[in-house]
C-alpha cells in the first residue's frame, strides 16, 4: 500500500486545531477550554510515510513532487479555513451584540460590567414590568399608553380602574368615563399583564397594560409609607373640605384637603391624583396628602434601609450618582442597593453631542426618575429628561409627516444613525433617523457622508411620547408622492398602488409610502366579477381613487367611471351647492327612489320621478345597486345632512311661480283622478300640475276614501297647502290640520324648538319608530319607546303611513339635523276641537258631493231636521235596537230611536209621533231622535217656530264659554264621536270626539248611554262648525261602575304594606307610573327608589313594560284617582322590600322630625329664577334659595342650566314648616347646627347659618349713591351692605365702576350685629384678600412716592409717619374726613390738605376721591385718626403766646354754651374766648344725674365756675353745682388756683362696670407723649374723648383758625373733682334716689314736650338725619308741610322716605306707604287714580296683603263703600288663601246687613286650606252674633262643633256670645248639652264652672244649687 499523502494526513488535524482555537476567546478556563499548547500543529519533513513499514515505490522527484502538491492544497484550504473563521466571529460578535442589546441585566452584576444600557424592546418585554408611560389616546373602550423606547401599550377599560369602583361607575363607561378620569399627556405608572405572542411578526405583538393601583402598590405597606413620598390614589369621595382617596388597597386611606373651589369643580369621583405624603396617621390608617404639584414634582425619594425592589415605581424620583459610562448610555446607583442605566435618548441634555461621556464623570450626581423596573431581572431603567425630572411629559410639537430642510446633524452614531435637531417653535425637537432610513442606498461610512452641524432636509416618521424624540427619515423617495401618511389620504384623491393580497372580500394595496388601503369587492370592478384574483394579482399596480379615509381605515375604487371622473368631487355636505353635478354610486333601490352614495360617506336621495322613468317603469329595469350614475344636487341642507339629487342633469321648470314653495297655500281645480291620487291644476291658469294622494285628502281616513270616490274633474279646492316639489311634481295636502297650521309647521330645523306640539304626517313606519314629516324634507323620528305607551304593540297597528299626528318635539340637534319626537297621547293630546270639526265639515262636503250625483237631490232637507227641533213623524218598522222613523215631506230621509232614547214608549207601526232631533247624518240621510221629556217638553213649552228656536238656542249658548268645564250626560254612542246632553244648561246638545289624530287606529275608550262625563266647550255653535257646539273630552270614563261587586271586593284586597307585582306604563321624570292587579295604577315616587338619595338618575335602568316588586305605601284619595283606577303610592326600597309582603309590615314612620342643620338628599322637581324646588319624599318638599346653592358668580347665573329637573340634590336644613311639610335647605352646613328646630325661632334661623368670615353668594341689589357702597342681597330676606372701603382688593379711584345692579358676587361676611327689634345688620366685603394677612409696615412718602399700600382693618395696625389710603367721605371750608376702612375715620384739617393753598376744598377734594397721606397721630382709645396730605415732613410749632388759658384763673364765674354732651361731662365754649372746658358729670350737680341728654341740650346757654386751671395742658375744668354760686357773682378776673390730680377716668364708665388703672395709665402716657412731642395740643385729650365715634365729632371742635397752623380755638380739658366729693355723692344717692328718679322723669317728661317738637324745616331735617329709618319724623315732617298748604313738599318728603329708609324695614317703609296713600286719597288729582299710581307701586315694595288690608281701611275709613268692595272681590280672588281676608269681606256685608254671607262663606271654604276653616267659621259666627243675624251664628258653631265635639274652647265661645245676647232659655239648653258631653274631667270642669259663673250671675239660687248637684252626680259616676 502507498503511503497516505501530507495532505490527507494533516488536514483532519487542521480543521481540529483551528476549531479548538476559535473557540478560545469565548470560553474561561473554569468551562475546560483547551490550551494551544495541547494542541501542537504537527507537519514535520522527517516523519516517515508509512511508520510502521514499508517503503516507497516513488523516487525523490516524485516524492518531492507530490509534497509541493500537497502543501500548495494545503495554504489554499487553509486561506479559506482562516476566512470561515473570521466570518464566523464576526458574526459570533454581532451576535453577542445584539445579545448585549436585547437582554436586561439588574444590580447583581459582578465582575466585567456591562457595555450597552438597558433597553425596552419587543422582545424583552414580559408580563410583571412596571413601566412609566404617558397616554397617548383616550378612547371609549381601551387606552393607548406611549411606553420607553417607541413601544405602545394598550390599556383595556376593565383594567383602567380597581374593582372598587366598578359598582359606581358602571354605568358611566357609556358615557366617555375613561376621558374624564384620564387624558392625553398625561404621565401613567403602569404594569405588563400579557404580551400577544405573534412569532410571523413580532412588530404586530401588543403589550397590554394594567393602570390598577391594586397591581402596582401590592407590596405598599402603611409602615413603608414615609413623608415626602410621592404616591398615587383614585378618589373615591368627594367631601366638605377634601377628597378621600384610594389606594387600590383596602388596609389604609388617604386624604386631600381642597385649596379652592375651582379645584373642586375639576376633580371628579374616581379621578387619577398624584400627591405627596404630608403625614401618616397609623392609629386611624389614613395617609395625608398634599396635590402641590410643585411640591409633587420635586419631592425626592429617601433613602431607607432594607427597602425592597417591590415598593420602586415608575416615576418615583431618586437622587442617582454616575457609577460609569456605557457605549450607549450611564450606569448609576440610587438608593444605596439598587443599580440602573439610563440610555442615549433619556440624558439630560436632549442635543449630546458625539462627547457625551464627557459630562458624566464617576460619583457626580443627578436627579433621576425611574423609567421601568423588570422585577426578574432585577434590571432598573433611569431617565434624566429635563420634562420627565420636572414630572410633566414632553410637548408634542411635530407631526408625522411634517418636512424639515433646515434639519441639523447633532450627533453621528456610526452603525447606527443620526441625531437631528428639528427647528420647531417654541423650542427644537430632537429626531433620530436611523441608519436604514438615511438614503435609498446603502452608506458606506456616516461619519464621512454627514458632518456635526451640516443641514439636512427630514421628514417626521414617528414620534416618541414619552422621551419626546421624533423619528426621521433623508431617503429621497420619502419626499416623493402624494401619500406620505394616513393624513395625506384626501377623499378624491388618485393615486397609483401596488395590490399586496386578494381575498373574497376585495383586495388589499399599498401605496408607494407603504401606507395600506382596501378596495371593496363591488369597487374592483365597474361591473360585478365572480372571480377577482383572475384579474388582481398580488404584484400588479394599478390606478385608484380614494372613497374615504376615516381614522386609519382607507377604502378605494378602480371602477373606471370614478377613477376617469373629470367632474367636481363631492366629499361633504358643505360642498353639495345645488345644480353641481357629479358621479356617485347607488347603494339602495327602494320604490320611491334610490339612494346615492358620494366620496366620504355623503349620501344623497334621488326621488323616483326625478330618475327620468316613466309612469309605470320599474326603477331596477334602469337601475342595479352600485351602478356609477351622473347625477344633479337639487336642494342640500346641511345641518341635516340631507341632499336632494335628480338624475335629469338639465334642470327642468317645476314651478315659475315664486308663490309656489313648500310652505305656502295654494287653490287648485281637479284635472283627473285614480284610486290613488287627484291631479290638479294649480291656481288654474298657471299650467303647474300637482297630486293629492289619498291620505292627504282628510285627516280622518274613513272620510278621505269617500270622498276621492265623489271628486270628479272640475272640482275646485280652495286651500292647498304646498308639502314638497319633486322635479316637475308639485305634493299638496287638503289635511285640514296643515292647513290651518300652516303658520306654525317648521321647514328648517332651526324653527323647531324642545316641547312644542307640532303638525304632521307619517311618512314611514319601521320596527323601531315613525318617521314624521312636516314642510319639504324636514323629519323627525320617534323612537317606538317614544311612539307608544306599550311597547309589545306593533307600530303598524297604531299607525298608518300618511296619518295626520300632533309631535311632540323631543330634542333637536342642529349639528346634524336630528329630531326626535314623541308621539304618546299623554304629551300630544289635541287642545282644541278641530278634529271632530274637520269632520263635520268633510261630511257636509261629502253630503253635498253626493247631492250632485243625484240630480236635484240636495242638502235642503237638512234645514229641517234642525238640532233639538220637534218633528212629526210616522213609525216605519220597529226593530230590536230601536224604532225606525219615515217622514212625509222627506221620502229618502229616516229617522232613528234607540231604545235608550224611548223614555219608555211604547209604539206601534204607522202611529204617528213627535220627537226631539239629536243628530243628523247627512251622508246616510239619518236623523237621530230622542222621545225624553227633557228634549220634548223644553221644547213645548217655547214657540215652536224656527225663529223662536234659533233665539232660544243662541240664549242657551249664551250661557255657555268657551273652555268652560261642564258635566254632559251621554245620549248616542256614533262611531267617531259622542251625542252629548249637557243638563246644566237646558240639555243642551254638543258633540265630542272619541279619538285623536294620534289614536286614529286604537280602540276607544268604551261609552254607554246615561253614563256622565267631564268635558271643556271648545267651540259656540257657528258656520264654521256646521251649526254644532263642539265638547272635548276632559277625562274618559269618570263614571265608577257601581254594579261590580267583584272587583270591588278585589280592589279591597290591596292594603297598605302589600307586596305587589307592578308594570311600568310610563316613565317621568319624577315619577314611575305603573299598573297593577285587574284595573290598577299607582305611581312609584322618584325618592321611594333608593333609600338615600344619592342615585343621579335613579329611572335610568328601568323601561316600559318592566315588571318590579313593589310595596303599597300609601292610598291615594277619589279625587287623584289615577285612569279611573284608585292611585296608590308605591316603593321599590330596598329596605321596604324586605319582608313577607304582609300589610303594614316594614313601613316606615310618617312623623315629621327634620333638625336644624341636618343634612338631606332630594330631586328638583321645579326650577325658577331664584328658587330651585326639592322633593324630599312623597310628601316632603324643600326649596334651595338661588344665593344658598353656591358662593361663586359663574354658577349663579348659571343657576336654572345647572339644576336641571330631576337632577340630585343634598343640602342642610335651616327651616323648618310642619304645617306645609317644606324645608328651607342650604349648601352649606351651618355653623351653629344644634338641636332641633323649634317653628318659633325658623325666622331667626333663616340668618343662623350666616357666620362672620364665611363666604357667601351675593346679588347686588342697589348702588347707593355717592360713598354708600353696596347693597348685597344674601338670601331672601337679608341684604347686606359693602361699605366703601371693600369693594376691591386695591385702592382704585372709582370702585363702583365694575359693578350694576343684579349682578352676582362673591362675598365675605365680615360683621353680623342684631338690633333690638330683631333686625339684622350684616357687613360685607367683596375683596378676596380680606381675611389674609398684611403687612403694614411703615412706608415714608418720600418725594411723594409711595409702594403698594393695603387695606388697614384695626386701628392698632396704625402708627404716625405710616402712608395710608382712603376716600374722601365728607367736605367743609374747615377740611375734611376721609375713610380709612370700614371702621376707621380720619380727619384731616384744611391746614393739612395740600402744600399749596387751598382755595375750595369741595371741588379739589369730592367725596369719593382716592388720596394718599400720612398719619399724624392715632388715638386707639377714641378711634381718632388725624392724616395729612402734605409731602413735607416737618410741621411748624406752634406760635407762643395768645394763649386764652393764660386769662382764665381758678374761682372765676364764667358764662358760654354748651358745645357737646358726652356720657361722662359736658363741653362748654367760654364765652369771648377761643377756650373750652370740660365740666365732668360729677360737677353737673349736687344731685345724680342718669341722663344728660334729658337735662341738657347743645347750645344752650349756661354759666360755670372755673374749678382748675392746667396751663401745661391747656385744660380748664369747670363746674355747675349750684352750691357752687351761693354769694357768688359771675367775674371775669381771674382767682384763685384750684389744685386737683385726679383725671377725668375715675368717672368715665366703658362697657365694662370699672376702668382698669393700666387703661388710665396708659391714656395718660399718650397725652403726656403727644405733649412732649410738639404736636398740637389739639389731639392730646385722647381720654376724654374715648367714647366718642369720629363720624359724630363735629370739625368745628377740633379747627384750627390759621392756615398756618397757629393755635386757635383750645380745647382745655377739665379734671375731676376732689374724691370726697364723690364719696359724698355716693351717701346720699341711696336717700336721694326716689326723689332724683321722679325730677329726672318729670324734667325729661317736659323737655320731650317743650324741646321734641320740631317747629321748622330745619328741626325736621335735623330730626330726621338722627332717626333715618324711623318713619314717625317722616310722617310728622309730611303733615307738617301740609298744614302749610305745601302738597308738593309732602309728596317729595314721602318719595325721599322711600328712598333713604333702610330696605331692611319693611314695617317702617309700610307706614309712609300708607300715609302716602292718604295724602293722595285727600289731593290726588283725581283721587282715585293717584290714589292707584301709589297701590300699584307699593306692591312692589311690600308685602301684598298689607298694603290691600292697608288701601281697604283707608276707603272704609272713607267711607268709600264702592270702591272697598271691588277692592275685596280683587282680594278674595288673588289672596283667597288668607282667612284674615274673606274676614273682612264677611265683615263687610254684615255691617250692611246684606244677605251675601252664605255664599261667600261657601267660597271662603273652598280656597282656604282645611286647617284655617275652624278659625274663619268661629270668627264669622261671632260677628254674625255681633253686627248680623244670631241665627246664622248658631248655624255656623253647630255646624263645627258636628266635627268637633270636644273642643272646649269652642263651646266657650259659643257660650259667651248667647251670654252676651242675653236669651237666658238659650243659654241654659246650650249649657245643658256642654255638660252632657263626655269629655275629659279637666274640661267637664271648665263647663261647670263657667255654668255655675252664669247662674250666679243671675242670682238664682235653685238653679245654682242645680248646677252643683249636676256637677257632683258628674264626678261621682266618673269616680265609680
Amino acid at each position: 500500500m502507498a503511503p497516505p499523502s501530507n495532505k490527507s494526513k494533516s488536514k483532519p488535524n487542521l480543521k481540529k486545531d483551528f476549531q479548538m482555537t476559535s473557540k478560545k476567546p469565548f470560553k474561561s478556563a473554569k468551562n475546560g477550554a483547551v490550551s494551544s499548547q495541547q494542541l501542537p500543529l504537527q507537519v514535520e519533513d522527517d516523519v516517515p510515510d508509512f511508520p510502521r513499514g514499508g517503503g516507497s515505490s516513488l523516487s525523490r522527484e516524485e516524492i518531492n513532487e507530490a509534497r509541493a502538491v500537497a502543501d500548495n492544497d494545503f495554504e489554499a484550504d487553509h486561506r479559506v479555513l482562516k476566512k470561515r473563521h473570521k466570518e464566523k466571529r464576526l458574526q459570533n460578535r454581532d451576535q453577542s451584540t445584539e445579545d448585549d442589546l436585547g437582554s436586561l441585566f439588574g444590580d447583581g452584576i459582578k465582575g466585567k460590567l456591562p457595555r450597552f444600557a438597558n433597553k425596552i424592546t419587543l422582545k424583552n418585554v414580559s408580563p410583571g414590568m412596571k413601566l412609566w408611560g404617558v397616554i397617548a389616546e383616550v378612547n371609549e373602550k381601551d387606552i393607548v399608553v406611549s411606553l420607553p423606547g417607541g413601544l405602545r401599550g394598550l390599556v383595556r377599560a376593565c383594567d383602567a380602574f380597581d374593582p372598587v369602583f366598578g359598582d359606581e361607575v358602571k354605568g358611566d363607561l357609556e358615557n366617555s368615563f375613561l376621558s374624564r378620569i384620564y387624558h392625553e399627556g398625561q404621565l401613567v405608572s403602569c404594569i405588563v399583564l400579557q404580551v400577544d405572542d405573534d412569532r410571523k411578526e413580532i412588530t404586530k405583538r401588543k403589550i397590554w397594560l394594567s393602570l390598577r393601583l391594586s397591581s402596582l402598590h401590592r407590596s405598599l405597606t402603611l409602615d413603608a409609607i414615609q413623608e415626602g413620598m410621592v404616591l398615587s390614589a383614585y378618589v373615591k369621595s368627594i367631601e366638605d373640605h377634601g377628597f378621600i382617596l384610594h389606594f387600590g388597597l383596602s388596609a389604609f386611606e388617604g386624604f386631600m384637603p381642597k385649596h379652592n373651589q375651582s379645584e373642586m369643580r375639576k376633580i371628579e369621583v374616581g379621578q387619577f391624583l398624584q400627591g405627596t405624603v404630608k403625614s401618616v396617621e397609623r392609629a386611624r390608617k389614613v395617609v395625608h396628602l398634599s396635590s402641590d404639584p410643585d411640591m409633587v414634582s420635586k419631592s425626592v425619594t429617601k433613602e431607607v434601609k432594607g427597602i425592597s425592589i417591590d415598593l420602586l415605581v415608575p416615576g418615583m424620583m431618586v437622587n442617582a450618582r454616575v457609577q460609569s459610562t456605557l457605549e450607549n448610555g450611564v450606569m448609576f446607583s440610587f438608593l444605596t442597593y439598587f443599580t440602573g442605566t439610563v440610555d442615549l435618548f433619556n440624558l439630560d441634555k436632549m442635543f449630546s453631542s458625539s462627547t457625551w461621556k464627557n459630562d458624566y464623570s464617576k460619583n457626580m450626581k443627578f436627579n433621576a426618575r425611574i423609567l421601568f423596573i423588570d422585577p426578574s431581572s432585577r434590571a432598573v431603567g433611569l431617565t434624566l429628561n429635563p420634562h420627565l425630572v420636572n414630572n410633566k411629559a414632553p410637548p408634542s410639537l411635530v407631526k408625522v409627516g411634517d418636512i424639515f430642510d433646515q434639519s441639523k446633524v447633532v450627533r453621528v452614531d456610526k452603525g447606527s444613525g443620526l441625531l437631528l435637531q428639528i427647528p420647531t417653535l417654541p423650542v427644537p425637537t430632537p429626531a433620530y433617523v436611523n441608519v436604514s432610513d438615511i438614503a435609498d442606498k446603502e452608506v458606506g461610512k456616516l461619519d464621512k457622508s454627514f458632518k456635526e452641524g451640516s443641514l439636512v432636509r427630514a421628514r417626521v416618521l414617528g414620534y416618541r411620547h414619552l422621551e419626546g424624540l421624533a423619528t426621521g427619515i433623508l431617503k429621497t423617495s420619502a419626499f416623493e408622492g402624494l401619500v406620505f401618511t394616513h393624513s395625506d389620504v384626501k377623499p378624491g384623491m388618485v393615486v397609483k398602488a401596488k395590490v399586496i393580497a386578494v381575498d373574497s372580500f376585495g383586495s388589499i394595496v399599498q401605496f408607494a409610502s407603504g401606507v395600506k388601503a382596501l378596495c371593496p369587492l363591488r369597487h374592483m370592478s365597474e361591473f360585478e366579477i365572480a372571480k377577482p384574483r383572475k384579474k388582481f394579482k398580488a404584484g400588479v399596480e394599478l390606478v385608484f381613487r380614494v372613497l374615504g379615509c376615516k381614522s386609519k381605515r382607507i377604502t378605494v375604487t378602480h371602477k373606471k367611471t370614478l377613477v376617469k371622473s373629470k367632474l367636481e368631487i363631492l366629499s361633504s355636505f358643505a360642498d353639495a351647492t345645488d345644480g353641481l353635478v357629479t358621479h356617485g354610486w347607488i347603494t339602495k333601490i327602494e320604490k320611491h327612489g334610490c339612494f346615492v352614495r358620494f366620496y366620504n360617506g355623503v349620501q344623497g336621495f334621488a326621488p323616483r320621478s326625478e330618475l327620468g322613468l316613466g309612469q309605470a317603469s320599474d326603477i331596477h329595469s334602469m337601475y342595479h345597486v352600485e351602478q356609477v350614475v351622473k347625477c344633479r344636487v337639487v336642494k342640500c341642507i346641511p345641518s341635516s345632512h340631507r341632499i336632494s339629487l335628480s338624475f335629469n342633469i338639465t334642470p327642468t321648470r317645476a314651478s315659475e311661480d315664486e308663490n309656489v314653495k313648500p310652505g305656502s297655500l295654494v287653490s287648485g281645480l281637479v284635472v283627473r283622478t285614480t284610486p290613488e291620487t287627484v291631479i290638479v291644476d294649480i291656481n288654474a291658469s298657471s299650467g303647474m300640475k300637482g297630486t293629492i294622494s289619498l291620505e292627504h285628502l282628510a285627516d280622518n281616513q274613513g272620510l278621505a276614501a269617500s270622498l276621492i270616490s265623489l271628486i270628479k274633474p272640475g272640482h275646485h279646492f280652495d286651500e292647498l297647502l304646498v308639502l314638497d316639489i319633486e322635479g316637475n311634481n308639485i305634493v299638496l295636502t287638503a289635511k285640514y290640520s296643515l292647513v290651518n297650521s300652516t303658520q306654525q309647521l317648521p321647514i328648517d330645523v332651526s324653527q323647531l324648538s324642545c316641547h312644542s306640539v307640532v303638525h304632521g304626517y307619517i311618512c314611514n313606519i319601521i320596527e323601531t319608530g315613525c318617521f314624521v314629516r312636516f314642510i319639504g324634507r324636514l323629519t323627525g323620528f320617534a323612537p317606538k319607546s317614544k311612539a307608544i305607551d306599550d311597547r309589545r304593540s306593533d307600530l303598524s297597528e297604531v299607525f298608518y303611513v300618511g296619518q295626520s299626528v300632533r309631535s311632540n318635539i323631543v330634542d333637536v340637534s342642529s349639528d346634524v339635523g336630528r329630531i326626535t319626537l314623541s308621539l304618546k297621547q299623554s304629551l300630544c293630546c289635541s287642545t282644541d276641537a278641530a278634529f271632530i270639526q274637520e269632520y263635520f265639515l268633510l261630511e257636509e262636503k261629502i253630503a253635498k258631493l253626493q247631492g250632485l250625483d243625484h240630480e236635484g237631490s240636495e242638502l235642503r232637507w237638512v234645514d229641517a231636521f234642525s238640532i233639538c227641533n220637534i218633528i212629526e213623524g210616522k213609525v216605519h218598522e220597529i226593530k230590536d235596537h230601536g224604532v225606525v222613523i219615515s217622514f212625509e215631506e222627506y221620502n229618502d230621509v229616516f229617522g232613528f230611536i234607540s231604545h235608550h232614547q224611548l223614555a219608555g214608549t211604547s209604539m206601534k207601526k204607522n202611529s204617528a209621533i213627535q220627537a226631539a232631533v239629536l243628530d243628523v247624518s247627512k251622508i246616510d240621510r239619518v236623523v237621530d231622535l230622542s222621545l225624553k221629556p227633557e228634549f220634548i217638553n223644553r221644547s213645548k213649552k217655547e214657540s215652536s217656530t224656527i225663529k223662536a228656536l234659533k233665539k232660544k238656542r243662541k240664549r242657551e249658548h249664551k250661557d255657555l264659554e268657551v273652555n268652560q268645564i261642564v258635566n254632559a250626560i251621554v245620549e248616542i254612542v256614533k262611531e267617531n264621536y259622542l251625542v252629548l246632553s249637557v243638563p246644566d244648561y237646558n240639555f243642551t246638545i254638543g258633540y265630542a270626539s272619541l279619538t285623536d289624530y294620534n289614536t286614529q287606529k286604537l280602540p276607544h275608550k268604551q261609552f254607554t248611554h246615561g253614563q256622565s262625563v267631564s268635558a271643556t266647550v271648545m267651540a259656540l255653535p257657528a258656520p264654521a262648525t256646521c251649526g254644532k257646539l263642539l265638547l272635548l273630552l276632559k277625562h274618559l270614563g269618570d263614571g265608577v261602575d257601581t254594579s261590580s261587586s267583584k272587583r270591588a271586593r278585589k280592589k279591597s284586597s290591596y292594603d297598605v304594606g302589600s307586596l305587589i307585582q307592578a308594570e311600568i306604563t310610563e316613565i317621568k321624570p319624577l315619577e314611575l307610573k305603573v299598573k297593577f292587579g285587574s284595573g290598577f295604577y299607582g305611581r312609584i315616587h322618584i325618592t321611594e327608589v333608593t333609600d338615600d338619595n344619592s342615585a343621579e338618575s335613579p329611572f335610568s335602568d328601568y323601561r316600559v313594560g318592566q315588571t318590579l316588586a313593589s310595596r303599597i305605601v300609601s292610598k291615594g284619595s277619589k279625587t287623584k284617582n289615577i285612569k279611573g283606577g284608585h292611585g296608590c303610592e308605591l316603593s321599590i326600597k330596598p329596605s321596604l322590600l324586605k319582608g313577607s309582603g304582609e300589610p303594614d309590615e316594614g313601613l316606615p314612620s310618617e312623623e315629621f322630625n327634620y333638625t336644624y342643620g341636618q343634612r338631606v338628599s332630594g330631586y328638583v322637581y321645579k326650577v325658577d329664577s331664584d328658587w330651585a324646588w326639592l322633593t324630599i319624599s312623597r310628601d316632603v318638599n324643600a326649596q334651595l334659595y338661588i344665593l344658598d346653592s353656591s358662593c361663586e358668580p359663574c354658577e349663579l347665573a348659571e343657576f336654572q342650566n345647572r339644576l336641571r329637573v330631576g337632577k340630585a340634590l343634598s343640602g342642610h336644613i335651616i327651616t323648618v314648616n310642619k304645617e306645609k311639610k317644606l324645608l328651607r335647605l342650604v349648601m352649606h352646613a351651618p355653623a351653629d347646627a344644634r338641636g332641633e328646630l323649634n317653628e318659633k325661632n325658623s325666622d331667626r334661623r333663616l340668618t343662623c347659618h350666616l357666620v362672620e368670615g364665611s363666604t357667601v353668594g351675593g346679588r347686588i341689589s342697589k348702588i347707593l349713591p355717592g360713598i354708600g357702597g353696596l347693597l348685597v342681597q344674601i338670601d331672601q330676606h337679608q341684604y347686606g351692605k359693602v361699605h366703601f372701603t371693600e369693594l376691591t382688593d386695591s385702592w382704585v379711584s372709582n370702585p363702583l365702576s365694575g359693578y350694576q345692579e343684579g349682578q352676582f358676587v362673591k362675598c365675605k361676611v365680615l360683621e353680623i350685629t342684631r338690633g333690638a327689634m330683631g333686625v339684622v345688620h350684616v357687613d360685607l366685603s367683596l375683596r378676596s384678600a380680606s381675611d389674609a394677612s398684611r403687612d403694614l409696615g411703615s412706608t415714608e412718602l418720600n418725594g411723594g412716592m409711595h409702594t403698594s399700600i393695603q387695606h388697614v382693618d384695626k386701628i392698632t395696625d396704625l402708627h404716625p409717619d405710616m402712608v395710608v389710603q382712603g376716600y374722601v367721605k365728607n367736605v367743609s371750608s374747615k377740611g375734611c374726613f376721609i375713610m380709612l376702612s370700614r371702621k376707621i375715620d380720619a380727619r384731616i384739617l384744611i391746614s393739612k390738605l395740600s402744600d399749596n393753598f387751598v382755595e375750595n376744598p369741595e371741588n379739589e377734594f369730592p367725596i369719593g376721591k382716592l388720596v394718599v397721606g400720612k398719619v399724624l397721630s392715632v388715638e386707639p382709645l377714641s378711634k381718632r385718626v388725624e392724616v395729612t396730605l402734605r409731602t413735607s415732613s416737618a410741621l411748624k410749632e406752634p406760635k407762643s403766646g395768645n394763649n386764652p388759658v393764660d386769662h382764665i384763673s381758678v374761682g372765676d364765674i364764667i358764662s358760654g354754651r354748651i358745645k357737646r354732651i358726652q356720657p361722662y361731662g359736658l363741653f362748654i365754649s367760654i364765652d369771648h374766648t377761643n377756650a373750652v372746658g370740660l365740666c365732668h358729670v360729677s360737677e353737673l350737680s349736687d344731685d345724680h344725674i342718669e341722663d344728660l341728654e334729658t337735662q341738657f341740650k347743645a347750645g344752650e346757654k349756661v354759666t360755670a365756675k372755673v374749678l382748675t386751671v392746667d396751663k401745661e395742658r391747656n385744660r380748664i375744668s369747670l363746674g355747675l353745682k349750684k352750691s357752687y354760686f351761693k354769694d357768688e357773682e359771675v367775674q371775669t378776673s381771674p382767682g384763685q388756683s384750684h389744685d386737683s390730680a385726679i383725671g377725668i377716668n375715675d368717672t368715665i364708665m366703658l362697657d365694662e362696670p370699672t376702668v382698669t388703672s393700666q387703661r388710665k395709665s396708659a391714656s395718660m402716657e399718650i397725652t403726656n407723649n403727644e405733649s412732649n412731642n410738639g404736636h398740637q395740643p389739639i389731639l392730646a385729650d385722647a381720654e376724654s374723648r374715648a367714647l366718642v365715634p369720629p363720624l359724630e365729632v363735629p370739625l368745628d371742635d377740633m379747627e384750627t383758625s390759621d392756615i398756618e397752623g397757629d393755635v386757635g380755638q383750645t380745647l382745655v380739658p377739665v379734671t375731676n373733682a376732689d374724691t370726697t366729693a364723690g364719696e359724698k355723692k355716693k351717701r346720699g344717692a341711696k336717700r336721694k334716689a326716689r326723689e332724683e328718679r321722679e325730677q329726672e322723669i318729670r324734667a325729661a317728661e317736659e323737655r320731650q314736650l317743650e324741646k321734641d317738637v320740631p317747629r321748622t324745616t330745619d328741626e325736621f331735617e335735623k330730626l330726621i338725619k338722627s332717626s333715618p329709618n324711623n318713619s314717625y319724623p317722616w310722617i310728622k315732617y309730611m303733615a307738617f308741610m301740609l298744614s302749610l298748604a305745601d302738597i308738593e313738599k309732602a309728596r317729595s318728603i314721602a318719595e325721599t322716605a322711600l328712598k333713604r329708609i333702610s330696605s331692611q324695614e319693611e314695617s317702617e317703609k309700610l307706614n309712609i306707604w300708607v300715609a302716602y296713600l292718604n295724602l293722595e286719597n285727600e289731593y290726588g288729582n283725581p283721587p282715585e287714580e293717584a290714589v292707584k299710581k301709589i297701590f300699584v307701586r307699593a306692591l312692589q315694595h311690600c308685602d301684598s296683603k298689607k298694603v290691600h288690608l292697608a288701601l281697604l281701611e283707608m276707603y272704609e275709613r272713607t267711607e268709600q263703600h264702592k270702591l272697598a268692595d271691588e277692592l275685596l272681590g280683587k282680594m278674595v280672588r288673588n289672596l283667597g288663601n288668607s282667612c284674615k281676608v274673606w274676614l273682612r269681606r264677611i265683615q263687610s256685608l254684615v255691617n250692611r246687613k246684606s244677605d251675601g254671607v252664605q255664599p261667600v262663606v261657601n267660597a271662603a271654604l273652598k280656597k282656604l286650606p282645611q286647617h284655617k276653616h275652624i278659625k274663619f267659621l268661629s270668627k264669622t259666627a261671632i260677628l254674625e252674633f255681633k253686627c248680623g243675624v244670631p241665627d246664622r251664628g248658631r248655624t255656623l258653631f253647630e255646624s263645627i262643633l258636628r266635627q268637633h265635639p270636644k273642643r272646649t274652647d269652642l263651646w266657650s265661645i259659643y257660650l259667651d256670645q248667647e251670654i252676651k245676647l242675653g236669651e237666658a232659655d238659650m243659654i241654659r239648653a246650650l249649657f245643658e248639652r256642654a255638660i252632657s258631653l263626655s269629655l275629659p274631667l279637666k274640661k267637664m270642669k271648665f263647663l261647670f264652672n263657667k255654668y255655675l259663673a252664669y247662674e250666679k250671675s243671675t242670682g238664682d239660687e235653685k238653679r245654682i244649687e242645680s248646677v252643683k248637684a249636676k256637677a257632683i252626680e258628674y264626678a261621682e259616676n266618673n269616680l265609680a
